[in-house]
């Protein structure tokens, strides 16, 4: 069985996941190697609602949607690769740990997230996830997921 799937395209990372416009934080997956590892992009435009408010005059990409797109590539790992998965399986994020924020992001960034698959075990996943911009940490956090 081939591990390696080379880039989605964004229909495909529709079909995978549910979220939708503004909430869907993945735009491109540059590599995924089942059961291990997957690479994404998350290009941060100044469009992005939540500009608006975060923060008028010095607008900064808020941690906690770091994290949610951190979430959303660990789930992408999870349905493309988890043995006796579906694609309308969902997995719910259930535990942040040692999450750590290192430097902000703003409008313009390109956001690398590599998400590494630490442990699975019957329903839960736990993984690693770091996230870049311009090969600087940006985030660091191990994340768990759960099958619904």
């Amino acid at each position: 069985m081939d591990t390696n799937i080379n880039k989605l395209t964004f229909k495909e990372i529709l079909n995978l996941l549910p979220h939708r416009y503004p909430f869907l934080l993945v735009d491109n997956i540059i590599e995924i190697v089942k059961y291990k590892y997957i690479k994404t992009i998350k290009n941060v435009s100044f469009n992005e609602p939540f500009f608006n408010g975060h923060f008028p005059g010095d607008p900064i990409f808020p941690g906690v949607l770091l994290i949610e797109s951190m979430a959303q590539t660990a789930g992408i790992l999870a349905i493309t690769s988890m043995p006796k998965l579906e694609r309308r399986d969902l997995y719910h994020l259930v535990g942040i740990d040692k999450a750590r924020f290192k430097n902000p992001v703003f409008p313009g960034d390109q956001i690398i997230i590599e998400v590494y698959c630490k442990k699975y075990k019957k329903k839960i996943i736990l993984f690693k996830s770091i996230s870049k911009v311009n090969k600087k940490i940006i985030c660091k956090a191990n994340i768990m997921c759960m099958k619904k």
